[in-house]
């Protein structure tokens, strides 16, 4: 079977594109952007569906490819050679000892090659690259995003240029340098980095992964979705918790879900439910008002800590057209949340990810959860990546002499 193409449709004009005439953002929306609102021009990639409802006999076909025929690449063997997606999906039946009336499953994408969830964006964007013969590949990051292109280009023999605020955790830039990137640091934030990164890309003719930019970043994570069916034995969960930063994840869930139901293997969507942090709330505060206002922000969540959310009117546009809801938590019930999510679970993830199961929490506690529904948390990455956040939670005793008289002095 021949593999269907594919188009871009600007989110804000609508315009149409074929993949040749637009690499980024929609030319005509990129014009009126500015830099104290969310950038309009976001590309969403769009497929031939209705001859693939005609060619495919349904998910396991497109299981049974491997997807391609929902990817903007040409041949899987562009992909990296490790392994990405396919994470466990773990249930889980109590949480302090009390059995939960709901069924709680959690997302583990720490267990990608790079420890997040955004080698999915990169090995797309990477098998991208390798198709059209760009070998260089920049991006700015917090960390997260930084550490999956360096480790998806080692892994691929491809050079990338990582562009991130001096702020970042020392674990993620451990984790950039040791792939060995060329990583650039900046006196500034990430709103800075990426717009150095778009300059350098034009200026020295590399390929750009930002999210929010680059709309095959959104192609690459959407596959989590397709698993999360698949896991569900191919039923669509009540709830999805999902951490919301620039809004590109929670967009990349909608956006799976909605090819699915696009190609009628659905029939209903998921409520995706969107969780940001109290000290970041721009997309979330944002979403019901006329004009865009932004603040600064401010959250120990630093993969979600973002003063414009440059993907916020595709993500707008999703939680509205298939009513999701959202929500905000503080810092501290963020901190509460990857403890007792560690304790419970054996899962420690950072921050940004613990945010997501702080949002189910808050959910659970206030009863809006129904009975026996399905439930997900999507945990986006490693709480090793950034062990700081957590270090005042830490409780360890002194040290003592090697003795069970000394030992029994701590029970």
């Amino acid at each position: 079977m021949k593999k269907t193409d594919h188009i871009f449709q600007c989110i804000n004009c609508g315009n149409r594109f074929n993949k040749h005439e637009a690499k980024y953002l929609c030319p005509d929306c990129e014009k009126t952007n500015s830099a104290t609102s969310p950038p309009k021009g976001v590309l969403k990639t769009v497929y031939d569906y209705e001859n693939l409802k005609n060619e495919i006999s349904g998910f396991s076909q497109l299981k049974q490819n491997n997807f391609i025929d929902l990817l903007p690449i040409q041949k899987l063997d562009s992909l990296p050679n490790l392994r990405i997606g396919n994470t466990p999906l773990y249930s889980i039946k109590k949480i302090d000892n009390s059995k939960l009336p709901f069924n709680l499953f959690l997302k583990d994408d720490s267990q990608n090659p790079t420890f997040s969830f955004k080698d999915r964006a990169s090995a797309i964007v990477s098998a991208y690259a390798k198709e059209n013969g760009f070998n260089t590949i920049v991006t700015a990051s917090t960390g997260n995003a930084g550490s999956s292109l360096a480790g998806i280009c080692a892994s691929q023999g491809q050079k990338a240029i990582i562009i991130v605020p001096e702020t970042a955790p020392a674990a993620k830039l451990t984790q950039i340098i040791m792939y060995g990137a060329k990583i650039i640091l900046i006196k500034g934030n990430y709103d800075d980095a990426f717009d150095l990164s778009v300059e350098a890309s034009k200026e020295f003719g590399w390929y750009n992964r930002n999210t929010a930019f680059n709309p095959l970043t959104i192609e690459g994570k959407k596959t989590v979705s397709f698993e999360l069916f698949e896991q569900m034995n191919y039923t669509v969960p009540d709830n999805i918790f999902v951490p919301v930063g620039d809004g590109v994840i929670i967009s990349s869930v909608y956006k799976g879900f909605e090819d699915l139901l696009k190609l009628k293997i659905i029939n209903k969507m998921p409520c995706v439910i969107a969780i940001q942090s109290d000290g970041s709330n721009n997309l979330i505060r944002n979403i019901s008002k006329e004009k865009f206002i932004s603040k600064s922000s401010s959250t120990i969540a630093d993969s979600i800590s973002v003063d414009i959310p440059r993907n916020f009117y595709m993500a707008q546009h999703f939680i509205k057209t298939y009513l999701g809801n959202y929500l905000s938590v503080s810092d501290d019930e963020i901190i509460k949340a990857s403890l007792i999510l560690s304790k419970n679970t054996g899962i420690f993830s950072e921050p940004a990810a613990a945010a997501a199961f702080a949002g189910l929490l808050s959910y659970s506690k206030n009863n809006q959860i129904a009975d026996n529904s399905n439930n997900i948390v999507l945990l986006t990455g490693s709480g090793l990546k950034d062990l700081s956040s957590v270090k005042k939670i830490f409780n360890i005793s002194e040290s003592i002499k090697p003795s069970i008289k000394e030992m029994k002095k701590l029970f």
